[in-house]
């Protein structure tokens, strides 16, 4: 009988050839990925495995198109050895609906950018429908894109402010007004009827906290939460090197956490959440109400441009208001703080750019309500990957369960 592998909560199940298999070919893979340009040698002393492994190992990735042969190096004692490299044949995407823009990001196996498009668009007012047609269109866009350059697709994932099912059906988005809207069906419905890669939906914030994870200032740090920084607000928890979901993946709804009771109503129905005090509306209501007069902007770049300029003059308004909203984000901290005694919390989206007036008074009161001392190491900065973050993670996220051992076939 063969290893075994242990299920939580079932019975063991003894893991066949095909299991250790891809296994070990994801073992290379990440090797090949971190140590480029190496040798079947350099994979054999590094993981363990023997030579003759290795070299079927390589046979296989070499057929799948993961790597490729670079040629000979000399600069090493014995035979000149062939060096591998990952290979660009592969893409993987990801996309964002929020409630003023689509963006998309494609990244090839080694994470570069292949294309990374933002286009403004009006999800908070639009209908679910004209919401995904649009989506549809961005990512079939992609999609051309990425054929042109003869590159086969890994997968799409899309990211959503709201509470995503596992099978993809958005139950509530609040900043976008969706209940129970199915975007991973209507969606690859929409796509080409040959499609044959997954398509996969996620909460916006658990996808930004995988890329900053994988690719941001603070990459591989174990404890992570990443606070989005749009109309709504989620949280994207990495524990222990793994995002935390919760029993039906609905974890992280920071957002929708009461702060005040006397405070705004939130979109979800109840009042002072700390969506409704610090989310981009909610603090320029508190900065500039004229903003408002003629209804909710359908782009809130111009509105936060003009911020932060009145910001960089010292307006005591604007001050006050990203103070006081700097301070809510600080109680919240407090809370992930003393929760999870997290490495990092990061401030996302749009609070990148408002960072310089926004931490200060969030560290303040991060320092105030965490209950061990120096908030028990927890750094409280901005995110890195500034608006793409979500896009970023949906690609990431293709790209770790390849390096998990979902492996693509040979063509």
């Amino acid at each position: 009988m063969g290893p075994t592998l242990i299920t939580p909560l079932s019975t063991p199940q003894p893991a066949d050839f095909a299991d250790v298999r891809a296994t070990n070919l994801a073992v290379a893979l990440r090797y090949v990925r971190a140590h480029a340009p190496c040798s079947r040698a350099d994979i054999a002393a590094a993981t363990g495995l023997n030579k003759a492994t290795v070299s079927s190992l390589v046979t296989d990735l070499l057929e799948r198109r993961l790597v490729t042969e670079t040629g000979l190096t000399e600069h090493r004692i014995g035979r000149p050895a062939t060096m591998l490299m990952l290979d660009n044949t592969y893409a993987a995407v990801g996309l964002e609906v929020n409630t003023d823009h689509l963006t998309a990001v494609a990244l090839d196996l080694a994470g570069e950018r292949l294309l990374s498009w933002r286009r403004s668009f009006p999800g908070a007012t639009a209908t679910p429908g004209k919401t995904i047609s649009a989506l549809t269109a961005l990512a079939r866009r992609a999609l051309n894109r990425v054929a042109a350059e003869d590159r086969r697709l890994l997968g799409v994932t899309v990211g959503v402010p709201g509470l995503v099912e596992p099978d993809g059906v958005v139950s509530v988005a609040p900043s976008l007004g969706w209940r129970d809207v199915d975007l991973r069906g209507q969606l690859a419905r929409s796509l080409p009827t040959d499609t044959t890669f997954p398509v996969s939906v996620d909460n916006d914030a658990n996808l930004a906290a995988t890329a900053e994870y994988r690719w941001g200032d603070h990459a591989g740090a174990g404890h992570l939460a990443y606070l989005t920084g749009q109309t709504g607000i989620g949280a994207g928890i990495i524990v222990d090197g793994q995002l935390l979901r919760g029993a039906r993946g609905l974890a992280g709804e920071l957002g929708h956490l009461p702060l005040d009771p006397a405070g705004p109503v939130c979109g979800c129905g109840r009042r002072g959440c700390l969506e409704a005090l610090t989310g981009v509306g909610a603090l320029l209501r508190r900065a500039d109400p004229e903003s408002f007069i003629d209804g909710v902007p359908s782009d809130w770049e111009p509105e936060l441009t003009e911020l932060i300029r009145r910001a960089k003059a010292e307006e005591k308004e604007v001050t006050a208001a990203l103070t006081e909203v700097g301070g809510w984000l600080g109680h919240a901290a407090g809370v992930l703080a003393n929760l999870l005694n997290p490495e990092v919390i990061m401030l996302g989206g749009y609070f990148v750019p408002l960072a310089p007036w926004l931490l200060p008074a969030a560290r303040a009161q991060l320092a105030l309500r965490a209950l061990a001392p120096d908030a028990g190491g927890a750094q409280l900065v901005a995110g890195t990957l500034g608006h793409d973050a979500t896009a970023i993670g949906g690609a990431a996220k293709i790209l770790a369960a390849v390096d998990a051992g979902h492996l693509p076939t040979a063509e």
